[in-house]
């Protein structure tokens, strides 16, 4: 079917966007295309001030005691509170808008996801550990072969399924579940290149009902999914934070409280409690049991499997820096205390080094990099930045110590992702009043990674920062949001009576020293690995930001600040979480496994700590957006615009 598409044109600016989800709300798609309507309640509708009005098109919106009754007759609406569900033409009136409109406009294509193709999506998957229906001859006195002999038997004349083995808890149950079944079984087998191992026989046939588990073990967040494996459809996903955070925000720390008397068992059980309530929420939403579990494909940085595994870390962070392993067992998910029956067998995606882990392993995977020719910066931007850089033909990495800013540590008022954080940001130039949206539409409780982005970005253009990210103190005789608080020189981005707190959310100094330091490590790395193999952040064909903060990164801010290097937007793309996305592949298609091993193995890592060039590009990129501007042009040409604006 064709993909669905409404168009946005904005008056009297003639600005046309085309938006691709259904219901999207109507502020969200004008910060996108670039139109300022003021706003300061983060979408709550609680201020009025984002008023437009329809000229045409479908949409619904609630009514607001902020619109009088003549000017809801008249077309007027609350932006914050209009869904589009049509094409649309929308005046924004004299009071809403901002009239000169020179910093740029983020394109159309940023409000769709990007849409990896997946080489197996519609084939019937084929996973490591599969169910098997056999029908099997009773014995007889000219017939007595053994139990397992008959089962063995019976899979290799059926299926194909030879050098079949098993272990003792399979053995001792099974003369009582063939009976049971009348000579009926379905076994479920875990295959690998050399032999066939039975982990689980079952009587009858029970193949309807058989599902994989999928885990991506982030530092911060616990994603899950349960795939049926006869169809290959998720039917089910859950997501809950990792409860080893109360142990420290990111691995160094975490490795620290593993050395410490009953700490790696404490982090080990919290990370296992938290895949547990995934689970739970996963099999009551998909009215599946635990037993109809046959197998789990897991994903985390190398720091977070070994805590997984139970397996110390402390060698990950002395130099040289080595793991345990890169490439791990199999092993059943019981023995981990994960609430599931012993049968059910668990594979960790390989890892490439101490600090570049099976969950860059899966997002290559899923984004098909190790088969495409085009020149590649993959990068999953967390409380680490870890970058990939290549093609089919080879693959470099790194891990940047990006710190956990972008995800809420080390900033004021910083805050994950959640309902009440303030998300968007654009800041009206000429009265330097601002535009903010908050996730879910209430009221701001804090600031996430995406909002801090376009807070630099906003601040360098509209000069209340200087691009060594210092306020602006003459602008504050033209606005009471620039002042001198408690930690310094600050910009009110929200009043306290327009919050969820008791007072003003603000940005101060030291957040946008942590920003900056943040943005220079990420892009500090990208420059050293493209160096190390002589090549230009102008040779890049392609960029995928990975993670789930990756996907709500405005690109265009993104580059103006440094954070990436200047490209044209359509060359990026949003990959969502690439790491579940790989664990569900690996899951789905044994072949899948072998190919995450092929690529761990593809990919040679750079240690950025041994690097003497690293330090020195870091240095170069503590600036908005570099210190070398001729890299970044466009920006250099805005900041040119609006330094010119604001003189006249």
């Amino acid at each position: 079917m064709p993909e669905r598409r409404y168009t946005v044109r904005f008056e009297p600016d003639g600005v046309s966007i085309d938006v691709y989800r259904e219901a999207e709300n109507l502020l969200r798609v004008a910060m996108v295309a670039g139109v300022h309507i003021n706003a300061s309640c983060g979408g709550a509708g609680t201020c009025g001030k984002c008023k437009v009005r329809i000229l045409e098109g479908e949409y619904r919106s609630q009514h607001s005691s902020k619109l009088t009754q003549d000017e809801w007759d008249k077309g007027y609406r609350l932006a914050c509170q209009t869904e589009i569900v049509g094409d649309l033409v929308v005046e924004v009136p004299v009071e809403s808008r901002y009239e000169k409109d020179v910093l740029g406009r983020r394109p159309d294509h940023v409000l769709r996801a990007a849409r990896f193709q997946k080489e197996y999506e519609g084939i019937v998957p084929e996973p490591a550990v599969a169910k098997f229906y056999v029908e099997l001859p009773e014995p007889t006195a000219d017939n007595n072969m053994s139990d397992m002999g008959r089962l063995g038997q019976a899979l290799k004349r059926e299926h194909e399924l030879d050098k079949v083995s098993t272990d003792y808890t399979v053995l001792r149950d099974l003369p009582a579940v063939l009976r049971e079944g009348g000579w009926k079984a379905t076994a479920t087998v875990m295959r690998t290149h050399r032999s066939h191992r039975i982990v689980r026989v079952e009587p009858g046939d029970t193949r309807g009902r058989t599902f994989a588990l999928a885990i991506d073990v982030g530092t911060t967040t616990i994603h899950g999914a349960l795939l049926d494996v006869n169809t290959g459809a998720e039917v089910a996903r859950a997501a809950d934070y990792n409860a080893q955070v109360s142990m420290g925000e990111d691995v160094i720390t975490r490795i620290i409280a593993a050395l410490k008397p009953g700490g790696l068992e404490a982090l080990q059980k919290r990370a296992v409690k938290t895949i547990n309530g995934v689970l739970k929420e996963l099999l009551a939403k998909a009215e599946a049991e635990a037993g109809d579990i046959s197998h789990a494909v897991f994903a985390g940085n190398t720091t977070m499997t070994q805590l997984l595994l139970g397996v110390n870390p402390k060698y990950i962070r002395e130099a040289p820096y080595v793991p345990a392993a890169n490439f791990f067992p199999p092993f059943r998910l019981a023995d981990l205390g994960i609430r599931v029956p012993p049968h059910v067998m668990g594979y960790v995606m390989p890892c490439v080094a101490s600090y570049v882990g099976g969950d860059i392993t899966a997002g290559v995977l899923a984004t098909g990099m190790h088969t495409d020719p085009r020149l590649t910066l993959f990068m999953d931007v967390g409380t680490n930045g870890e970058i990939v850089i290549g093609n089919q033909d080879w693959m470099v990495s790194a891990s940047a110590s990006a710190g956990p800013a972008f995800e809420g540590g080390g900033v004021k008022f910083g805050m994950r992702a959640t309902y009440g954080a303030i998300e968007q940001v654009r800041i009206n130039p000429e009265n330097l009043e601002p535009m903010i949206l908050t996730i879910g539409q209430v009221p701001p409780k804090g600031i996430c990674g995406s909002a801090m982005i376009d807070c630099l970005a906003e601040f360098v253009e509209t000069g209340i920062i200087t691009q060594n990210g210092k306020f602006n103190r003459e602008l504050a005789s033209r606005t009471d949001r620039i002042r001198e608080g408690e930690n310094g020189w600050e910009y009110v981005l929200c009043w306290k009576d327009q919050t969820q707190l008791d007072q003003d959310i603000t940005i101060i100094e030291p957040d946008i020293d942590n920003l900056i330091r943040t943005k220079g490590s990420i892009y500090s790395a990208c420059s050293v690995l493209l160096k190390s193999v002589g090549l230009h952040f102008s040779d890049i064909e392609r960029i995928i930001i990975a993670g789930g903060f990756g996907q709500f990164i405005d690109v265009e801010k993104a580059m103006a600040i440094g954070l990436l290097p200047e490209t044209d937007p359509e060359r990026v793309a949003y990959g969502g979480n690439t790491s579940l996305a790989g664990c569900e592949m690996a899951a789905l298609h044994r072949d899948r496994i072998d190919e995450a091993e092929q690529i761990a193995t593809m990919i040679t890592n750079i240690e950025l700590s041994a690097s003497n060039m690293y330090m020195e590009e870091y240095v170069a990129a503590l600036f908005l957006p570099h210190t070398r501007m001729e890299e970044f042009p466009r920006e250099a040409e805005r900041i040119r615009l609006a330094q010119q604006i604001r003189a006249q």
